[in-house]
């Protein structure tokens, strides 16, 4: 599961380039389902109006109320609570690690490609990868486009899921998504779980995020672009961890699990 910090520059950029575009205000936010349909009215024009098509709007069209997403967000801080030894043990971190340095052997040849290209090393790929979905096992079973919507028009923080939700329709636009995808349940993407807006700005290749190989070397990309300095310990690179995750525990579990992993 991603903290949702993710994608904070991007986002804050992208409202800022919406709303210049508008001239207008967001569409009214709302605390239930009850004003969800009239809300999608309100935000396709806003859609429209920032070059999304009609593939993105009739998938907008279709999106449904995602209690689901509701109930997990409203709990999320939950997730990143205690301390980082009981954070890694919820999470499993010492099998994160042993799966990690398995994985790095038997894909030497793609971490070598990544590192070379990026300067990324791949402990802290593996540590995200292991982290987010068990290294793919687990990508996700909520509809996508339905849950990012929810999150846009819910009141809690419209604001960071607003570019988002324009980003999700784009992408189905330019198939990289369609109406029925499905994700997590903050609408995160693929094996190492992006949100829609970092798909569009960090993806690389086809930006399909369901290939291992092209969500690692997106991740790497987003890494590198947040600072991170190349032959230095993850330790010393927690800047760039930082921007993919801004929880305090979740930074440094993923720290220990890419020095115990790189270390081998």
């Amino acid at each position: 599961m991603a903290f949702l910090a993710k994608g904070r520059i991007f986002a804050a950029a992208l409202v800022a380039m919406l709303a210049l575009a508008t001239g207008a205000q967001a569409a009214s936010c709302g605390k239930n389902s009850a004003g969800f349909e009239a809300w999608k009215q309100e935000f396709a024009a806003e859609a429209r109006s920032n070059g999304v098509g009609s593939k993105g709007l009739a998938a907008l069209a279709g999106a449904t109320y995602a209690t689901k997403t509701i109930s997990v967000d409203r709990a999320i801080h939950k997730a990143f609570s205690g301390s980082v030894e009981e954070f890694m043990k919820r999470r499993g971190g010492a099998a994160i690690i042993s799966k990690g340095r398995s994985l790095k052997k038997s894909n030497a040849a793609l971490f070598n490609k990544i590192e070379a290209t990026y300067g990324v090393s791949p402990g802290v790929l593996l540590a995200i990868w292991g982290m987010e979905t068990g290294f793919g096992a687990s990508l996700g079973k909520q509809n996508t486009v339905s849950a990012i919507l929810t999150l846009a028009y819910d009141c809690r923080r419209p604001g960071f899921f607003y570019p988002h939700a324009i980003a999700a329709l784009k992408l189905v636009d330019r198939g990289a998504l369609s109406a029925s995808s499905v994700g997590a349940a903050h609408g995160e993407i693929g094996h190492t779980q992006f949100l829609p807006g970092n798909v569009l700005q960090y993806g690389v290749g086809n930006g399909n995020l369901r290939d291992k190989a092209t969500a690692l070397a997106s991740t790497a990309n987003f890494l590198k672009a947040h600072g991170w300095q190349a032959g230095a310990s993850a330790s010393a690179n927690m800047g760039a961890i930082a921007g993919w995750n801004s929880a305090s525990v979740y930074q440094q579990a993923i720290a220990r699990i890419a020095t115990a992993i790189d270390g081998n």
